[in-house]
C-alpha cells in the first residue's frame, strides 16, 4: 500500500493550524522530546486503540524516523483512516531547529 508522506517542513504549518498529530514512539521517547501538540499512542497499542483515533481529517503520523510511522499509517489507512507519514520523524523535527517539548520542559 503506497503511503502518502511529508517532511517537517511542510508538517510545521499543517500543525500551527491545529491539524492532528499522532506519535507512534515508546513513551520513554515521547517524554524525552517531541513535536508540541502531538498525541502518543505507541505503535503497539494502534490496533487495540483504532477507536481513539479521529477520522475526520487528515491524521499525521510520526515517529523517530519514519519506520514506525509508516507501518502505522499502512494499518490505519486499511481502516479508512486518512494517515500521512511524516519523513524523517522526530529526528528530523529537532534537527530543524523547531521548538520541542519534553517532560523535563
Amino acid at each position: 500500500m503506497e503511503v502518502p508522506e511529508i517532511d517537517v517542513d511542510e508538517l510545521a504549518p499543517l500543525i500551527a493550524a491545529g491539524a492532528r498529530l499522532l506519535d507512534v514512539r515508546e513513551i520513554e521517547e515521547w517524554q524525552e522530546a517531541r513535536v508540541p501538540g502531538g498525541v502518543l499512542i505507541p505503535l503497539g497499542e494502534i490496533p487495540d486503540r483504532v477507536t481513539e483515533i479521529p477520522t475526520d481529517e487528515p491524521l499525521y503520523v510520526i515517529c523517530k524516523s519514519g519506520g514506525r510511522s509508516a507501518s502505522a499509517c499502512e494499518f490505519l489507512r486499511a481502516r479508512a483512516i486518512d494517515a500521512v507519514n511524516v519523513t524523517g520523524g522526530t529526528l528530523a523535527w529537532i534537527e530543524s531547529g523547531r521548538d520541542v517539548e519534553s517532560e523535563s520542559t
